[in-house]
C-alpha cells in the first residue's frame, strides 16, 4: 500500500510538471485528437509535448511491458495513472486503434517477431491503423464474409471488399479478416492478417454520413501481394483472435458512455437555459433529465473499474465487454440528446460559425452510428441475454 501511495504522489506530481494546460480543456474539434501514424500532424505545440513526454515515459501504453515501447506498468499502478489522469482532465496523448484493438491481440497472439515490429511503432504514434471486419454481406453475421487470400508461393493474394472502415483512408496498415479455407464451416477457414495501405491493389472510398462528415469508408483489395508471415496466430484460426479483439473494441466504445473529461452537462444546459434565483438549471424538466444521465454516467463509471478489477482478479466474463458496449453506447446518445435540448434553437445551427459548423448537431446525428459499429445493440443484447443471464431459447 505504501508503494501504490508512493506511486501516486509521484505520479500526480509528474502529470502537473509536464501536462500542458491547454491538454486539461475538453476537445474541441476533431483536430484537438492525435491518432499518430506516417503524415501526422500536430495541432498545436502542446498537443506535441504532451504527447512527446507521454511517449517517452512510456505511458501512451502504460500497461505494455517495455520491450514493447510501454511503461511496464502493473494493473494497479496503471489504474492510479489513469485516475490521476482524469483528476486534472487530461486528454490521451495518442488515439489509436492500434492500442485498444491490434495491441491486446498481438500481445497475445502474435509472434515475438510480429511484436517487435509492430508494437513500438503503435506506442510511439508512427502507424495509424484501421479494421478490415465488416463487408457489404457480412455485417452481424461477420463469419460469412467472402474476401479471400489465396496462397502463391510465400504470398498470400487477397481480393475483396471491407465496409465501414473507419477512417481508412487516414490509416497506413490494416488488421483484416480474410478467407483462407472456402471448404470449412463459416467460423473456420478465417485468418487474421495485417498488410500496409500503400500495398499495390489498396483503394478507399469515404461514406458520406448524414452528419455530413466521412469516418468511414469502403475499402477494395484487388490482388493485394501480402506476405504469409503476416498472418497472426495460426492459419484458418483467424475468429479466434478476431473474437478477442472484438472484447478491447467493445470495452472502447463502452468508454463513449464515460464522459468524465468533458464539461458537465449542466454547465453547458446553463449558458443556453439560464439559472433561477437558487442558481438552479431554470428548466426544472431538463434539470431531472440531466441528474437521472449524471447518476448513471457515474454508476457505468463504477461498472468500469469493476471489469477490470475483475480481469485482474481472473475473473473477467468475456461477455461483459457487450453490456458495457450496449450502456455506453446508450449513454453517449443520451448525452448528445440531452446536449441538443439544452442548446435548443442555437443546436439546430448547421454552418454557422456560432455553431462551430454545427458541432452540436452533427454529433448528435454522429452518436446514431453507435448502435452498429463494433456489434450492433441487438446482437449485444443477445449476447448478454445468452452468455451472461443464460435466459432460456436465447
Amino acid at each position: 500500500m505504501a508503494d501504490m501511495e508512493k506511486f501516486r504522489s509521484e505520479t500526480r506530481a509528474w502529470l502537473a510538471a509536464n501536462c500542458p494546460p491547454e491538454m486539461r480543456k475538453p476537445v474541441a474539434n476533431e483536430n484537438d485528437v492525435f491518432w499518430g501514424g506516417r503524415n501526422t500532424t500536430f495541432a498545436s505545440e502542446p498537443q506535441r509535448l504532451w504527447f512527446e513526454r507521454m511517449r517517452d515515459k512510456g505511458w501512451t501504453v502504460p500497461e505494455w511491458p517495455k520491450e514493447y515501447g510501454g511503461g511496464g506498468l502493473d494493473a494497479e499502478e496503471t489504474k492510479i495513472l489513469r485516475q490521476e489522469m482524469a483528476a486534472i482532465s487530461a486528454r490521451l496523448p495518442l488515439s489509436s486503434f492500434g492500442i485498444w484493438m491490434l495491441g491486446p491481440a498481438l500481445l497475445k497472439y502474435g509472434t515475438e517477431a510480429q511484436k517487435r515490429e509492430h508494437l513500438p511503432k503503435i506506442a510511439a504514434g508512427l502507424i495509424r491503423w484501421c479494421q478490415g471486419y465488416s463487408e457489404p454481406n457480412a455485417g452481424s453475421d461477420l463469419a460469412s464474409l467472402q474476401t479471400r487470400a489465396d496462397i502463391d508461393g510465400d504470398d498470400y493474394i487477397i481480393n475483396g471488399q471491407k465496409i465501414w472502415t473507419s477512417m481508412a483512408n487516414f490509416a497506413d496498415w490494416i488488421f483484416c479478416l480474410v478467407r483462407t479455407d472456402f471448404s470449412a464451416k463459416k467460423h473456420d477457414g478465417i485468418s487474421f492478417i495485417l498488410f500496409d495501405m500503400a500495398s499495390k491493389g489498396v483503394s478507399t472510398k469515404p461514406i458520406l454520413l448524414i452528419s455530413g462528415k466521412s469516418p468511414f469508408c469502403e475499402t477494395f483489395f484487388d490482388n493485394v501481394r501480402v506476405p504469409r508471415s503476416h498472418v497472426v496466430g495460426t492459419v484458418n484460426r483467424g475468429w479466434d483472435v478476431a473474437k478477442y479483439l472484438l472484447q478491447h473494441e467493445r470495452s472502447m466504445i463502452s468508454g463513449l458512455g464515460d464522459r468524465s473529461g468533458s464539461r458537465p452537462l449542466g454547465q453547458v444546459a446553463a449558458n443556453s437555459v439560464g439559472v433561477d434565483e437558487h442558481g438552479l438549471l431554470d428548466d426544472p424538466m431538463l434539470r431531472g433529465q440531466i441528474a437521472a444521465f449524471d447518476v448513471d454516467e457515474a454508476a457505468m463509471a463504477c461498472a468500469s473499474e469493476r471489469a477490470v478489477d475483475l480481469a485482474k482478479a481472473g475473473q473477467g466474463h468475456p461477455a461483459y465487454s457487450s453490456a458495457l458496449k450496449y450502456y455506453g453506447t446508450e449513454l453517449n446518445k443520451r448525452r448528445h440528446e440531452l446536449l441538443m435540448s439544452a442548446g435548443g434553437v442555437d443546436a439546430l445551427e448547421w454552418e454557422s460559425e456560432r455553431s462551430r459548423e454545427g458541432l452540436a448537431a452533427r454529433s448528435w446525428l454522429r452518436t446514431k452510428a453507435n448502435s452498429i459499429e463494433g456489434g450492433t445493440s441487438e446482437v449485444m443484447l443477445g449476447i448478454v441475454a445468452k452468455r451472461i443471464l443464460d435466459l432460456p431459447g436465447a
